[in-house]
């Protein structure tokens, strides 16, 4: 099956294989088929930008016919998410206890996770939210590590708001008790904990439906991104998500000579067949080595041709 018939794809990998480029050119493909796409950044270190050479940013461009894109600022959101906090929060805490809560919020702000988490809720957020409004979803993810996480997040997510939500409603009926009128409690928190598990569980259902969601991985042939990739793809079969494609970024042309490539290209071989030999189960599919960076959608059209739906 093409990658191209996936609603929603995932380009992962090391960095500085190519993801970024090889994100943009896949949602030049479908938008130049007609497709209405989004392409989303998801990592802090943006490339979409340098790519079509504008400025993009946080909030929605268009960037040609048919195509849209994003970088999430996870500093902007970190801070939309715990402003979001302070608000649904306002009428369960003591009026002479608020400026404290706030303080800690704003402790929080600078923790570390808290970027992760603010990200991965702007990521369910245009999952659920966009996903009617465009044909394609084309997310352009962070390095490897931080993908596993995002990526398996809602399962993890969604194991400890149950937890929560029990020891509220524990809370809840004690309370109850206690008033001794049998009324059931008010609780937006527990509310609010009950919509975040719904979404992180609508999220995981989406991720997880095949026919609909591709996970791609763009490595080169050499022995880290190799490694690294073999390790990610492990590690999401273990969740169920299942990496299906993968693209083999900068690999020698046949027309680069000399004798320091031809050194080069024997090392390369040996790699390629290292990849052919351990993904056996996934779609491999490569893509040469440019003599330039893709600056320009001229140059992005003409190198998007080995992305081109089967």
């Amino acid at each position: 099956m093409s990658i191209h018939t996936k609603k929603i794809l995932f380009i992962g990998g090391k960095g500085g294989v190519g993801k970024s480029t090889s994100a943009a050119a896949i949602a030049w493909q479908l938008a130049k088929s007609g497709k209405k796409t989004l392409l989303v950044s998801t990592d802090p270190a943006h490339n979409l930008g340098h790519i079509f050479s504008r400025d993009i940013g946080g909030e929605t461009v268009q960037i040609a016919d048919n195509l849209h894109a994003l970088e999430i600022d996870p500093e902007h959101e970190t801070k939309k998410y715990i402003d979001s906090v302070k608000e649904n929060i306002k009428g369960t805490v003591q009026s002479s206890m608020i400026e404290e809560v706030n303080r800690q919020l704003d402790t929080a702000q600078a923790s570390p996770g808290a970027d992760e988490s603010a990200l991965f809720d702007k990521l369910v957020s245009i999952i659920l939210e966009e996903e009617g409004e465009y044909d394609h979803l084309v997310f352009d993810t962070a390095p490897t590590g931080h993908t596993i996480r995002l990526l398996t997040l809602p399962e993890l997510m969604g194991v400890w708001v149950e937890g929560l939500l029990k020891k509220r409603q524990k809370t809840n009926k004690n309370y109850t008790q206690l008033l001794n009128d049998g009324e059931p409690v008010e609780d937006p928190i527990y509310d609010v904990l009950l919509t975040r598990q719904n979404r992180f569980s609508q999220a995981r259902e989406i991720m997880l439906e095949s026919g609909k969601t591709g996970f791609i991985f763009v490595l080169n042939p050499e022995r880290l991104p190799i490694l690294e990739t073999r390790k990610a793809v492990g590690l999401l079969d273990k969740y169920h998500l299942h990496v299906k494609t993968l693209i083999i970024n900068k690999v020698l042309p046949d027309e680069a000579d000399g004798t320091f490539l031809a050194q080069r290209r024997e090392h390369e071989q040996r790699y390629l067949k290292e990849i052919e030999d351990t993904f056996t189960d996934q779609n491999l599919i490569r893509v040469p080595l440019l003599p330039h960076d893709i600056t320009t959608i001229e140059e992005l059209d003409r190198f998007s041709a080995y992305y081109e739906m089967d």
